[in-house]
């Protein structure tokens, strides 16, 4: 089953949530944790995992805590999943090891085609579209 892990999970929500108060001041990592009950010192890696890719920014002080470093619309869900997993790949052959079935697989190119699908979706969804309720219009698998 394809599902995101808890970090990609509680990534997302976090810098979703810092997305929807974005020009309120920065969120504090306590209450980010607070809100989802995600572990705080899970949090923190994760945070620190998106400070380093430069999708958040930590502000110091009493009023610190997190921001974005662009509008939200100019963050893609694909870049805060690989932030906190790395490549998306769906089976590991297409991660470039070698895969003993290889020479008798016969879904290598349907599955490279589900993977590039799934990326394209998640490039093409800005975190500014999470908060739209309506449904993702479904790419063409061609």
């Amino acid at each position: 089953m394809l599902r995101f892990t808890k970090r990609a999970d509680y990534g997302l929500m976090a810098i979703h949530y810092i997305a929807t108060h974005d020009g309120r001041g920065a969120v504090s990592a306590k209450r980010i944790a607070e809100e989802f009950g995600i572990p705080p010192e899970l949090l923190a890696k994760i945070l620190q995992r998106l400070a380093k890719r430069k999708l958040i920014v930590s502000q110091n002080g009493p009023k610190g805590g997190y921001a974005l470093t662009r509008h939200a619309g100019d963050i893609s869900v694909g870049e805060v999943v690989r932030a906190l997993e790395g490549p998306i790949s769906i089976v590991s052959c297409l991660e470039g090891t070698v895969c003993p079935q290889e020479t008798r697989c016969n879904l290598r190119r349907p599955v490279q085609r589900l993977q590039t699908a799934i990326s394209q979706l998640l490039d093409n969804m800005s975190l500014a579209e999470l908060s739209n309720q309506t449904t993702p219009e479904i790419l063409s698998i061609k």
